[in-house]
């Protein structure tokens, strides 16, 4: 009686677990959907302030020729600055605290843009409106690599799928909206500003504090020590600095190759705008269509291998661009070069998180999505050197790209062996 007695509790328990762990997933999935969509919203209002419209603003209003860089680079710089610590406060005060902050400068900053009337108050206001994206990466990322830690390469990458479609159909809301209205900017910032006050609105009311266990709550006064104890962490740890060398080599990359292809596409190739354009498209929407099912690969077979092999085909693929004037081979080269980068960050952010020491989740995607910035900013700066000492010639451009590519995949295939880059398991 009692053995029966034994199994009956033991049968009840378990019940209770899977139903238990079925409404934690099932809570899960509600709030990643929340993020994804405020993500959506976030990003579209983010992009549309500056594709189309910021150059013709820029020049509208009477910003000089060699400050219209200046202009455009204002936003990436909080990615830079803020990143870090913004992702690191998350770990200490909270993740919707700090995503409250970042959903407000979404909603703010579009309504800024309204009392332009100089080129560098123009600039400021890009350089707060980057603050919203620079803090919201790293913290959404963090959340759900702690909200899936069994499908975080999968989740991740869906996330910045989703909300790659919001950044994908702003250049032609935003272009739809200037053709078809007689006050353009006015009538797109307002737009720009409904789509940012959504993503605030569906931030404050349906997001809610998702506790991490791994961290106690401490005083106010110790929240700036603790920060600066998880960077010291993450700098003394050398495989996430070995990833984030990684990261910010492929960043680098994309950063160039998005701007100077078209470049080449034109000028050398002889090929209109239009063109022009769907190549670069190509790479782009291959890697919001492939991320997530690469993402799931990793999951289930580690993230070594994707990172390398990634990094080996986006080598190859761009340096034979440079021996092709024909558009659908260039097409094919840019879809090709989209799905290795799609495969290496699949697993660079998932495995981020991993490498992470408990409670430093959000520090370590911080930390990331610096070097992504730093990466991106300096790709096409140092490029535009390179293409400019070897006399426009196309070929040195990409074939140093491709030696970066390359040079990083050795340097990560030298130090991480042949274990497993899965899980909690070091590399």
């Amino acid at each position: 009686m009692l053995q029966k007695s034994k199994y009956i509790l033991t049968a009840e328990l378990i019940k209770v677990w899977s139903g238990m762990q079925l409404q934690i997933r099932g809570i899960n999935n509600r709030y990643f959907v929340i993020l994804c969509i405020m993500g959506s919203f976030a990003i579209l209002s983010s992009t549309m302030s500056k594709s189309p419209v910021l150059n013709p603003f820029a020049q509208s209003l009477g910003t000089p020729s060699d400050l219209l860089g200046l202009v455009a680079a204002a936003s990436t710089i909080p990615g830079i600055l803020i990143s870090l610590p913004a992702a690191s406060l998350s770990d200490v005060i909270g993740r919707r605290k700090v995503l409250l902050f970042s959903a407000f400068v979404f909603a703010s900053a579009p309504f800024l843009y309204l009392l332009v009337g100089t080129w560098w108050q123009l600039a400021l206001v890009r350089f707060y409106h980057g603050f919203a994206t620079a803090v919201f990466v790293p913290v959404t990322e963090a959340t759900v690599a702690e909200l899936f830690p069994d499908k975080r390469g999968e989740r991740i990458s869906l996330l910045n799928s989703v909300t790659g479609i919001g950044r994908t159909v702003a250049p032609i809301l935003g272009g739809l909206i200037l053709a078809l209205t007689s006050n353009g900017y006015v009538v797109l910032y307002l737009a720009v500003g409904i789509a940012g006050v959504t993503a605030f609105v569906l931030a404050f009311l349906l997001l809610t504090e998702r506790k991490n266990p791994a961290t106690k709550p401490i005083a106010a006064q110790k929240v700036t020590g603790k920060m600066f104890q998880g960077w010291r962490e993450i700098a003394q740890n050398r495989s996430a600095l070995l990833v984030s060398f990684v990261q910010a080599s492929q960043y680098y990359v994309f950063g160039a190759v998005e701007f100077f292809i078209v470049g080449y596409a034109i000028e050398v190739a002889k090929l209109d705008a239009l063109y022009a354009g769907l190549i670069v498209s190509a790479h782009v929407a291959t890697v919001i269509i492939t991320r997530p099912l690469l993402g799931r690969m990793s999951d289930r077979k580690g993230r070594r291998t994707p990172i390398i092999l990634g990094s080996i085909i986006s080598c190859l693929l761009l340096l034979a661009i440079p021996f092709t004037a024909q558009f659908p081979l260039l097409l094919l080269l840019s879809v090709g070069y989209g799905l290795g980068f799609a495969m290496v960050i699949s697993s660079t952010s998932p495995l981020m998180s991993e490498l992470a020491p408990a409670g430093l989740v959000g520090a370590s995607m911080g930390f990331l999505s610096t070097m992504m910035d730093v990466g991106q900013t300096l790709g096409p700066i140092v490029s535009g050197i390179v293409l400019a000492s070897f006399s426009q010639h196309y070929t040195a451009l990409f074939a140093s790209l491709g030696v970066i590519l390359l040079a990083s995949s050795l340097i990560f295939m030298s130090k991480t062996g042949k274990a497993k880059t899965r899980g909690q398991n070091s590399l």
